[in-house]
């Protein structure tokens, strides 16, 4: 069964009440190819709103929650929560969690673990530094980390991994599609033989880093490329673009 294309937009900490309305409205007015499945991430406080706004054929997601139901956990938010509100998706393990907020391969394995079982589909992420790129060491660091995710997992349904090069995030820089490609069917052949041939032929594999209007076209073509995690230009009108980019083909 082909694996259905998915795009996320990841806002990060960016955008106001207003500016989301705007956003929101031209996601609403755009003409969005009906094959993709399309995700759209606000900052916690605008969850709500975005869900309550946003056209019926995109969901919404957080971009983390923590690993408990409730409890003393100042500043947290939980998967149940986000889910209480009607948040589908949730993004877990971005490398900015990782690096600034020193979020280990084990926490987020468990936070994996916690999200599915509260009923989120996950987005969870993986990628290599610069120096870990340059030290041939890409397909190392990735296989730690989808090995501490995937020990907390049983069924992978709700699973999509998402590959992004820390080294190309906001950069500008962007893997090349071969690049992309010979990662992606890396981290394919690591489920076949780690988890099981099903697994790894239905799991979508999302590429993140510097994606934009004017590369997402090549980056689609792929065989492994099941899609995108946006940052930056998922605020920008283009990323009606992007989300069409496999029409284009």
């Amino acid at each position: 069964m082909p694996r259905k294309f998915i795009v996320g937009g990841n806002f990060k900490l960016n955008g106001s009440e207003s500016s989301l309305k705007t956003l929101v409205e031209g996601l609403n007015k755009g003409d969005l190819d009906s094959n993709v499945e399309i995700v759209v991430s606000p900052p916690f406080v605008y969850l709500d709103q975005v869900r309550k706004s946003v056209r019926k054929d995109v969901a919404v997601a957080g971009q983390n929650c923590y690993s408990k139901a409730s409890g003393a956990y100042t500043g947290e938010v939980a998967a149940e929560m986000l889910k209480d509100i009607g948040i589908e998706w949730v993004i877990l393990g971005h490398s900015e969690r990782r690096e600034i907020f020193k979020e280990t391969d084990e926490e987020i394995g468990q936070k994996v673990a916690h999200a599915l079982q509260a009923g989120l589909k996950v987005m969870a992420c993986v990628g290599e530094k610069l120096e870990e790129r340059e030290s041939n060491k890409t397909t190392e660091v990735v296989f730690r980390q989808l090995a501490a995710i995937a020990k907390h997992v049983s069924d992978w349904t709700n699973v999509v991994i998402a590959y992004e090069p820390v080294w190309a995030i906001g950069t500008g820089k962007v893997a090349t599609p071969d690049q992309a490609q010979e990662v992606h069917k890396a981290i394919r052949g690591w489920l076949k033989e780690k988890v099981s041939a099903d697994v790894a032929e239905a799991t979508r594999i999302m590429y993140g880093g510097s994606v934009n209007g004017g590369n997402a076209a090549t980056l689609a073509k792929e065989e492994d490329v099941d899609g995108f995690l946006v940052g930056g230009a998922s605020l920008k009108p283009e990323f009606v673009t992007i989300c069409n980019a496999k029409a284009k083909m």
